[in-house]
């Protein structure tokens, strides 16, 4: 029985030596060191041995197990270390080649003319408040002089979620909630930027959701030079130190005097051309003092107290700083036109 098994140690290391892949190897595993390999076999007929005989086959036996389980891990090793060669080979980066590029990101002209447009009132010590976009009736029209069935309202055609809940058409609930949560404290001095919505039909110059900053200031004796000269720092910071203004009579529920307020041409600077109409102007916002019924719904006293508002819509100002002629491209996600702004 010693020599089968040195027959069969030598048989086993041979074919082991032989073997050219993981898959091979783990077969001549079973063959040789299985439940029904030849070595198994051997290891099961040593009851019929004697006592003397059976503690040196037992040892024979193994030897050569651990002879046969050592090549094997050799190899599983070799191959391990092949297959893992292999696959670096493969998978190998020519890092001397250029990188891809990445195209590069812009703030959207719309969120940059608002963060440029904070930027400007918050110099002039103004905070900026924010309000919900779903509003009540209250806060949208009766606490800014649009009294039920006023004729005003046909100024702004809502959408109405029920006959007192509303999608706001414009930012002006906002100052109404600062002005009650003032409670009759001065100065205010806020805008007020968001998203508005009107029932509109989508064109060159007109969207049924736009972005507008309206501004409020209330104080005691505050007055109209007060607007003009605000607003002129204002067009002249967005625009350029040229750029002048001019207020037209107007109407509004919520200002008495109320005033639309136009720039000079930025592109004539005020000579004429197809832009302004030939008129040298653009309108750019409304305005006014803020009416003494508005003051005093929000809890102020007229007699003591005044203010101004003022209103924008950020396309229109976009559309006139960068020359854009149509207010849709900024919702259509074109790339082409969104890129243009990549380092404006």
């Amino acid at each position: 029985m010693k020599e089968r098994l040195e027959a069969l140690k030598q048989e086993a290391l041979l074919q082991l030596e032989q073997a050219d892949g993981s898959q091979q190897l783990n077969e001549l595993r079973v063959k040789y060191l299985g439940k029904k390999g030849p070595l198994t076999e051997i290891l099961r007929g040593m009851g019929s041995l004697s006592a003397e005989e059976r503690p040196i086959i037992g040892q024979v036996a193994n030897e050569v197990r651990t002879a046969i389980e050592e090549v094997i891990e050799r190899k599983q090793e070799q191959f391990r270390k092949e297959e893992t060669d292999k696959r670096l080979r493969q998978e190998t980066i020519d890092i001397t080649l250029p990188g891809r590029k990445q195209p590069a990101g812009a703030v959207h002209p719309l969120s940059k003319v608002i963060e440029e447009i904070e930027d400007i009132f918050l110099g002039m010590g103004y905070t900026v408040e924010e309000g919900p976009e779903v509003e009540t009736d209250y806060y949208n029209f009766e606490a800014l002089n649009f009294p039920k069935n006023h004729p005003a309202r046909d100024m702004q055609d809502s959408f109405y979620v029920t006959d007192e809940i509303l999608m706001r058409t414009h930012t002006s609930p906002v100052q109404v909630r600062t002005m009650e949560r003032m409670k009759g404290d001065v100065p205010v001095k806020i805008i007020c930027p968001g998203k508005v919505y009107r029932h509109d039909d989508d064109d060159a110059t007109h969207s049924h959701v736009f972005t507008q900053i309206e501004g409020l200031v209330i104080d005691r004796h505050i007055r109209m030079s007060d607007l003009k000269g605000t607003l002129l720092q204002f067009v002249q910071e967005m625009f350029g130190k040229d750029t002048k203004i001019r207020l037209r009579p107007s109407f509004f529920p919520f200002t008495e005097p109320s005033a639309e307020v136009d720039v000079s041409c930025m592109m004539c600077r005020g000579e004429g051309c197809r832009t302004c109409k030939q008129t040298g102007w653009l309108e750019i916002l409304g305005s006014g003092m803020v009416h003494p019924r508005v003051l005093e719904m929000a809890g102020y006293d007229p007699r003591e107290y005044s203010g101004f508002a003022f209103g924008m819509g950020v396309e229109r100002i976009a559309m006139l700083k960068y020359g854009i002629d149509d207010i849709r491209h900024f919702y259509t996600n074109d790339l082409r036109f969104l890129q243009q702004f990549v380092r404006v």
